[in-house]
C-alpha cells in the first residue's frame, strides 16, 4: 500500500466512526440535531479524502474530473433545495425518492466494478457487486413505486395482482440465479449482470405494488435498510471502508426500525411485505359502527379545554396535512399557563413515517418530556378530562381491539377511555385502513370538523376570550 492509500484508510476509519456517534446521538430527540451534524462532517470528510485520493492516483482524462464535479455539484444542490423547500408531510416521498437515488447509485457503481475492467474481477468481487446490483435494482424499483403510491400519482390502496406470489417468487429465483451465474461465468458478465438488474427490477415493481399506504411506514424503512445494504456491498467490491461501515449502518437501522414497527402494529413484518394493511377487499360498512357522529364548535371545545385538569393531544398525519403543529404547540402553552397538565401521546406510525409526529412537534419547540409513547401514555388516558385527536385516524381506532376488521391487533392509543374526547377532522373519510372508526361513534366523543389550523386558531381565540 501507498502512503496515500494508507491515510485514506485511517480517514475512512474516522468517518466511518463519526457515523457510529452520529447514529448513538439520533437515539434522542434532544441530541438528534448533533447527531446528523456528525454524521454530515464524517460524509464531508470521506467525500474529500476520496477526491484526494484520486487526484493523487491520477485520473485517467481531464473529463472525468469534469463529469464527477458537475455531479457533485448538482447532487449538492439537488438536496439542499429539496431539503430545504419539502413540506414535512411530503418527507416520506422525499425520503423514498433518497432511497431510489442511492439504491441505483449503489447498483451502477456495482456494475461498473463488474464491467469496467479488460479483466474478469475475482470472485469476491462478483458476488459482491452481483449482490449490489441485485439489492440495489430492488431498491430504485420498489422506492419510486413507494414515492409514487405517497404522492398519489399511484393509488394508495393494497393493488390486487393476479398470481403475485408466483410472480414475485420468480423474479427473485430469476435473480439470484443470475448473480450465481455471474460468479460461475464471469466470461459472460455483460448478460448476466444486464438479467439480474432487470430481474431484480421488476421485483421491486411486484414487491411494492400490492402494499397498501398504511404500510408505507414500514415499506420505507425496508427499503432503507435495502440502499444500506446496497451500499455495503458496493463498498465491499470497490474495498472502500467507508461505504462498507456507512451502508452497513443504514442497513442494520432500518431491519431494526422495520421491526419494532412491524411490532408497533402487532403484525408479523412478513405479513405487511406480502400484502399490505388487512386486505384489497372491501370492509361492509352495514358491520361497521351503529349510531351518529355529534359535532360540536370551536368555543365548546375551548370551554372544555379551560376547565380541565389534564388534556392529552393525540396528533396524526392530519396535523401535519394542515400544517398545524404551531398552532397545537400554542395551544398547549395557553392551557399550561392556566395551570393544567399537557401531554402528546405519540402512535409509532403515526403519520407517514417513523418518528413523524416527533419530527413536527419538536419543530413547534414542543417541550420533549411532553411527548410520550404508545405504552407510557395509555394508562394515563382514563385520568385525562379530555383527550384532542387532530388528524388521527387509525390509530385512535377501538375496532382493533377485535377480532375481524382491518385493524385487528394493532396497538392503539386509548384515547377512547378519557373521559371526554374532540376529534379534529378535515372530513368524515376513513383511514387508510379504509374502515369506520369506531372512535367517532362513542358517547364521549364530540366531532370538530374543518381544517386543523383554522379549528385550533379558533380554539385558542376563544380559551384567550374567557381570560379577558
Amino acid at each position: 500500500m501507498s502512503t496515500i492509500d494508507i491515510v485514506a484508510w485511517f480517514v475512512y476509519l474516522l468517518a466511518a466512526v463519526m457515523f457510529v456517534i452520529g447514529l448513538h446521538f439520533m437515539n434522542s430527540p434532544k441530541s438528534a440535531r448533533k447527531g446528523n451534524q456528525i454524521s454530515a462532517a464524517g460524509m464531508a470528510i470521506a467525500v474529500i479524502m476520496a477526491f484526494a485520493h484520486l487526484f493523487a492516483a491520477g485520473f485517467i482524462s481531464s473529463t472525468a474530473v469534469i463529469v464527477l464535479v458537475a455531479g457533485v455539484a448538482v447532487g449538492a444542490v439537488a438536496g439542499v433545495y429539496s431539503a430545504k423547500k419539502v413540506k414535512m408531510t411530503d418527507m416520506p416521498q422525499l425520503v423514498s425518492v433518497f432511497n431510489t437515488v442511492g439504491g441505483g447509485a449503489a447498483a451502477l457503481v456495482a456494475l461498473n466494478d463488474i464491467l469496467a475492467s479488460a479483466k474478469t474481477p475475482d470472485t469476491v468481487v462478483l458476488v459482491t457487486a452481483g449482490l449490489g446490483v441485485l439489492i440495489g435494482s430492488v431498491t430504485f424499483t420498489g422506492s419510486l413505486v413507494a414515492a409514487g403510491k405517497l404522492q398519489g400519482i399511484i393509488p394508495g390502496r393494497p393493488l390486487a395482482l393476479p398470481a403475485k406470489n408466483l410472480w414475485n417468487l420468480a423474479c427473485a429465483v430469476l435473480a439470484v440465479a443470475s448473480v450465481v451465474m455471474l460468479v460461475l461465468r464471469p466470461e459472460q458478465r455483460l448478460l448476466w449482470s444486464v438479467l439480474t438488474a432487470l430481474f431484480a427490477l421488476l421485483y421491486g415493481l411486484l414487491f411494492v405494488f400490492p402494499i397498501g399506504g398504511a404500510d408505507m411506514p414500514v415499506v420505507i424503512s425496508v427499503l432503507n435498510a435495502c440502499t444500506g445494504t446496497a451500499v455495503a456491498m458496493s463498498g465491499l467490491a470497490i474495498d472502500n471502508v467507508a461505504l462498507i461501515i456507512a451502508g452497513a449502518l443504514v442497513g442494520a437501522a432500518g431491519v431494526t426500525l422495520s421491526v419494532l414497527m412491524a411490532k408497533a402494529m402487532n403484525r408479523p413484518l412478513s405479513s405487511v411485505l406480502l400484502g399490505g394493511f388487512g386486505d384489497s377487499t372491501s370492509h361492509d360498512d352495514a358491520d361497521g359502527p351503529e349510531g351518529s357522529m355529534r359535532e360540536t364548535t370551536a368555543d365548546d371545545v375551548a370551554v372544555q379545554l379551560a376547565y380541565a385538569q389534564k388534556v392529552i393531544f393525540t396528533p396524526g398525519f392530519g396535523l401535519a396535512q394542515a400544517q398545524a403543529q404551531r398552532e397545537l404547540a400554542d395551544l398547549g402553552e395557553l392551557l399550561k399557563a392556566r395551570g393544567i397538565e399537557v401531554l402528546y401521546a405519540i402512535h409509532p406510525v403515526a403519520g407517514r413515517m417513523p418518528g413523524h409526529m416527533n419530527v413536527l412537534l419538536a419543530e413547534a419547540n414542543v417541550p420533549y418530556e411532553e411527548l410520550v409513547d404508545l405504552d407510557d401514555i395509555n394508562p394515563q388516558f382514563p385520568g385525562a378530562s379530555i383527550s384532542l385527536v387532530v388528524g388521527a385516524n387509525d390509530v385512535t381506532n377501538p375496532a382493533a381491539r377485535k377480532p375481524g376488521t382491518a385493524v385487528s391487533g394493532m396497538p392503539i392509543l386509548d384515547v377512547d377511555k378519557a373521559q371526554n374526547v374532540v376529534v379534529i377532522k378535515r372530513g368524515r373519510g376513513k383511514g387508510y385502513a379504509g374502515i369506520e372508526n369506531e372512535l367517532y361513534f362513542t358517547p364521549n366523543t364530540q366531532m370538530l370538523f374543518g381544517d386543523a389550523k383554522a379549528e385550533l386558531q379558533a380554539i385558542i381565540a376563544a380559551v384567550k376570550e374567557l381570560d379577558a
